[in-house]
């Protein structure tokens, strides 16, 4: 699992750590493992010219400190930073390593120089701002940032400079890295949805910081936590206490999400699927996956949604329509998913797990809450509308996207940010692929936060397995579930 910790608990592990150490230890650390990563991105890419943009905080320190290292390699080595605003120990070190030092001007209009250092750089190394910045490029480092040349590898330090360090919202004129060096642990502008893309591919640099006892803020789950999460049936085990799902989806108008649904719960190892839905959808069922039973009855999770038309008066809708609310308003767990959504009515006591993309998102808060919430809206603050969300049901929000957000209502523990699809996933049916999966998890009793998010992951991993490297139909991201949970799973 790899876990992020907010900017106030990192800064006071760094604390704590300093006080155990000789005075300027951790920053050699930190020096050393940036110094050590663009000295390897310079020799893949055979470059040998180096720039650093400067900022006046730690993070400009660090960059200057490893722009001095990298001269005394060799390497063509400059640094740009403010006048005036520059770490007097690491502007020691550059002046007698050799780097070209460049005073950009406050009014940020760099001169030709300026921009022609930077332009030609094979790799920039981008200290303008740390984590403890606010998001938004400053004035005077937007010249810096425009004049980086098309070709150069950009590799951030701690976070691309103009970045959200809380991860929340994306700065489209903020610095957009290859790569993103941090320290000790990751922080949440590296795992959540706004920001993960900016940074590129993320290096965690190990310093010593321990974060023993100190809370994360996001997760993320990875491949080799599947064995522990994964229900896995021992030799006492039946159908019934595998975990028996019932799925309340298709219609007559979308009759392939109830295939979908039902194949996907069967492949990813449920005990025993119930399923209830119209009379050509429940035909192709039967035919798609003859183990399922029909028809309500016991369960120890719903799924509910997946192609559910609510406006529906078509043959068997209406008993298809009271299932569903039966099943919102009982005791048992219950993921719900696109139709589904439409029948929420308020928070339920029971555990539920919401599946919805952004444009669901945004129309289930505008009917709950009365506020006007957009599909861009939420596309530009995923985690602040996904909370809002979870707070004004009481359940637990999967927010689908490149990057899968799972967060509960406050104080409910952290998110989880599940980034394991290929882009071919976007794909129609695949969330009614991960919806039968989730139901899966649910009825074999996960907590519904982690049923979310190893669903994410396995879902993801199937749709590679599918096709790598290229386009996937939903049905083969099911039917390569029961290979690809096999491959995660421990031998025995």
């Amino acid at each position: 699992m790899i876990s992020a910790y907010a900017v106030a608990d990192v800064y006071a592990v760094e604390r704590a750590a300093m006080a155990e150490l000789a005075e300027g230890e951790l920053m050699a650390r930190a020096v050393s493992g940036l110094a050590e990563v663009a000295r390897l991105r310079l020799r893949e890419r055979g470059g040998r010219r180096v720039v650093a943009l400067v900022g006046p905080g730690n993070n400009g320190a660090d960059a200057l400190y490893a722009v001095s290292a990298l001269a005394a390699d060799g390497y063509l080595s400059a640094a740009v930073h403010l006048d005036g605003q520059v770490h007097d120990g690491a502007r020691r070190a550059t002046e007698k390593s050799g780097v070209v030092l460049a005073a950009g001007p406050g009014d940020g209009v760099p001169g030709a120089s300026v921009a022609a250092m930077v332009g030609e750089a094979d790799l920039v190394l981008d200290g303008i701002l740390g984590i403890g910045g606010r998001a938004g490029l400053p004035t005077f480092a937007r010249p810096w940032v425009e004049a980086i040349g098309p070709g150069a590898y950009v590799l951030a330090v701690d976070l691309p400079s103009g970045q959200d360090p809380a991860g929340l919202v994306l700065d489209p004129d903020g610095v957009f890295a290859d790569e993103t060096v941090t320290f000790s642990a990751p922080k949440p502008v590296h795992l959540l949805p706004a920001t993960e893309l900016a940074c590129g591919l993320l290096t965690v640099i190990d310093i010593g910081l321990d974060f023993d006892g100190v809370a994360a803020s996001v997760r993320r789950l990875d491949r080799t936590d599947v064995a522990r999460l994964w229900p896995i049936p021992g030799p006492r085990d039946d159908k019934y206490s595998r975990g028996v799902v019932g799925i309340i989806a298709g219609g007559e108008n979308y009759t392939g999400a109830a295939i979908l649904a039902t194949t996907s719960a069967a492949c990813s190892g449920a005990g025993m699927i119930r399923y209830v839905g119209t009379p050509t959808s429940t035909s192709l069922v039967r035919a798609a996956v003859p183990e399922a039973v029909h028809g309500v009855g016991q369960v120890q999770a719903w799924v509910v949604g997946p192609g559910l038309d609510v406006a529906s008066r078509a043959a068997g809708a209406k008993a298809q329509l009271d299932a569903a609310r039966a099943a919102i308003e009982s005791d048992l767990p219950v993921v719900l998913d696109a139709g589904g959504l439409d029948l929420l009515r308020g928070p339920r006591s029971a555990p539920t797990l919401l599946s919805p993309h952004a444009g669901e998102c945004a129309r289930l808060l505008t009917r709950l809450t009365g506020d006007d919430v957009a599909r861009a809206d939420v596309e530009a603050a995923p985690v602040a509308h996904a909370a809002r969300l979870a707070d004004a049901t009481g359940a637990t929000v999967l927010l689908k996207g490149s990057t899968t957000l799972v967060i509960g209502p406050e104080a409910s523990g952290p998110a989880y940010s599940q980034n394991d699809a290929p882009a071919w996933l976007a794909t129609a049916g695949a969330g009614d692929v991960l919806a039968g999966l989730l139901g899966t998890l649910v009825a074999a009793g996960l907590p519904v936060d982690v049923a979310g998010a190893l669903g994410a992951l396995v879902h993801g991993c199937a749709a590679e397995a599918a096709n790598p490297g290229g386009p996937v139909r939903a049905l083969d991201v099911a039917h390569a579930l029961p290979v690809t949970i096999a491959r995660l799973l421990p031998v025995t």
